[in-house]
């Protein structure tokens, strides 16, 4: 691609955005037209948990997002280590204190 097809984008980050929201859990639902993340912070010993954020993808955004995250983990993973990964049941939806005394 020549410099003449490239085109510049002034991308401004608010100042509250700039601080993120932490995510443990992104649940992801899709229809035939789009990819729906919801991004949520469960806290351990309580039984609820609010979507703290929504992202609504394209299924072609959806592709060259998973690529990036694809290509940045390995970037991380060369620099760091590679990632523990845990098992499927390992990471239970309701984890917290069973309330024995």
């Amino acid at each position: 691609m020549s410099n003449d097809n490239k085109k510049n984008i002034n991308i401004e980050l608010d100042e509250n955005i700039a601080q993120g929201s932490y995510s443990n859990l992104v649940v992801v639902n899709h229809s035939p037209t789009e990819f729906v993340l919801d991004f949520i912070n469960i806290m351990p010993g309580t039984p609820k948990a609010k979507v703290k954020s929504r992202i609504i993808l394209t299924p072609e955004h959806t592709k060259k997002f998973l690529n990036a995250l694809s290509d940045n983990l390995n970037k991380y993973e060369m620099n760091h280590g590679p990632v523990k990964e845990f098992k499927k049941e390992f990471i239970p939806l309701n984890f917290g204190p069973k309330g024995e005394a």
